[in-house]
């Protein structure tokens, strides 16, 4: 069962479609339960080990908080690449092990590819201070790939040269060459109060994250401000996670759209065994990408899943939301 996770030319993310998501899933969640420890032992907790889930439905998730705790890996490997959350002074980082950096590579180029195209096609500017300040967060390493993928001269990560930022995008504009400028929310507010532009060619994409920098504002807001400020018609967003080695994106009203090795599930507040496949409730996700982590993850977000399989993400459950929605962890 290995050989079916760990091909050296990674045709297995490529294999995955909507029609085969769930056979694969179950027999990852075979593979995991056989060769993650942690992740078996808590299976067993739940005294779900004498039942082997016939659908996505009845797979156990592991609650993210997990990942701040222990160290989430299925086999045994030395790690070379691991990506870190950021956090709060008192606060533990989430950390994931990442065993095969082609497979993550594979993954985030097939996601991104099947909404924008290839990276080639486009300057990518990142504007994402927070982020940069840290050296293993897995959105830096994320635009590094798409940056190296593109290749044009332009590309480049940019703190506080709001100045500069602008001087390029300006360029780029006037030759009329598309653009993605990539950045978290704050940042872009700034941005965007200091410099506005009218931009043509450019995809503006927010990642989320105010971290007290700015006054909270609802996602609504954030994107008609951004959207007056660079005179574009949407904001695009990227839903992505330590945890997780798959994306999904909004190309705007903040609906996202899972890639192909990603879905989600809804799971009642107050039963986390209590999963549908649409609804509001705590999201659930299916990363197909985590071979060697967990691919099955019960998340702290709060959201909406629509039939057709699309999310939005509504917040971070409160505290005691976080009770109903940990319940397992307990």
């Amino acid at each position: 069962m290995q050989d079916i996770f760990h091909h050296t030319d990674n045709k297995y993310i490529h294999s995955i479609t909507n029609e085969n998501f769930e056979a694969i899933a179950l027999q990852l969640f075979d593979y995991q339960y056989a060769n993650n420890i942690l992740y078996k032992s808590f299976v067993d907790t739940l005294g779900r080990n004498d039942k082997r889930p016939k659908s996505l439905q009845e797979i156990p998730f592991l609650p993210i908080s997990f990942f701040k705790t222990h160290k989430v890996v299925t086999g045994d490997f030395d790690t070379g690449l691991v990506f870190e959350s950021s956090t709060t002074t008192s606060e533990t980082p989430s950390k994931h092990y990442v065993k095969n950096e082609q497979l993550y590579f594979e993954s985030l180029l097939n996601g991104f590819t099947s909404f924008y195209g290839s990276p080639s096609n486009y300057a990518i500017l990142a504007l994402l201070p927070s982020y940069l300040q840290r050296g293993n967060a897995s959105l830096v390493h994320m635009t590094k790939v798409l940056m190296e993928h593109s290749g044009h001269e332009s590309n480049g990560f940019y703190i506080d040269e709001f100045d500069r930022l602008h001087n390029v995008l300006l360029e780029l504009e006037n030759a009329q060459h598309p653009v993605l400028l990539i950045g978290v929310t704050f940042a872009l507010l700034d941005f965007a109060e200091r410099y506005p532009i009218q931009l043509n060619n450019t995809i503006v994409m927010e990642t989320g994250g105010m971290k007290g920098r700015r006054k909270e504002m609802v996602r609504d807001e954030v994107h008609d401000y951004l959207s007056s400020k660079f005179s574009v018609q949407s904001i695009h967003s990227e839903y992505g996670m330590t945890e997780l080695l798959s994306q999904a994106y909004s190309k705007g009203e903040g609906v996202f759209s899972p890639s192909s090795t990603m879905k989600l599930l809804v799971r009642d507040i107050n039963d986390p065994l209590d999963l549908n496949t649409h609804g509001t409730g705590c999201l659930n996700i299916i990363d197909l990408a985590n071979v060697d982590s967990c691919a099955f993850i019960a998340t702290d977000d709060i959201g909406r899943i629509f039939p057709n399989e699309t999310f939005e993400v509504l917040g971070r459950a409160d505290n005691s939301a976080l009770r109903g929605c940990n319940l397992m962890a307990v």
